[in-house]
């Protein structure tokens, strides 16, 4: 299944946009479409917070990663200041989703709609 996402107009994709477009292109009524995006995501945040990495096919595997404590400095003054240990959120996309995003890079370079900003650009530069 595919959906089309022409209708977005913001450089983000939303939690409501993406309820909207459950509820366009598959048929669930508004609320349903919204409490299923918010499951979604609820549940990856809560395997995430219990120390499990959570891989979705074709797309990528999200992960926990500790940190150690590390010294820092406050940019503003130059001051020394202790960094405390922490655990961040990691992405790595799936083989498949970076040959789907290296296709489009490689389509987009290769239409002359694209290209011709880019040849026009070059010769005010040149």
């Amino acid at each position: 299944m595919e959906f089309k996402i022409d209708a977005i107009e913001t450089p983000a994709l939303t939690k409501a946009q993406l309820s909207e477009l459950l509820f366009e292109q598959i048929g669930l009524n508004k609320r349903e479409a919204k409490d299923m995006v918010e499951a979604f995501f609820e549940v990856i945040a809560q395997r995430l917070i219990e120390g499990d990495e959570v891989k979705i096919s074709g797309f990528g595997n999200f992960q926990i990663r500790t940190k150690a404590a590390r010294p820092g400095r406050n940019p503003r003054t130059g001051e020394s200041i202790p960094i405390g240990p922490r655990r961040v959120a990691v992405f790595h996309a799936s083989a498949k989703l970076k040959e789907q995003l290296h296709e489009a890079v490689a389509a987009d370079a290769a239409s002359p709609v694209t290209a011709a900003p880019i040849e026009a650009e070059r010769a005010e530069l040149g």
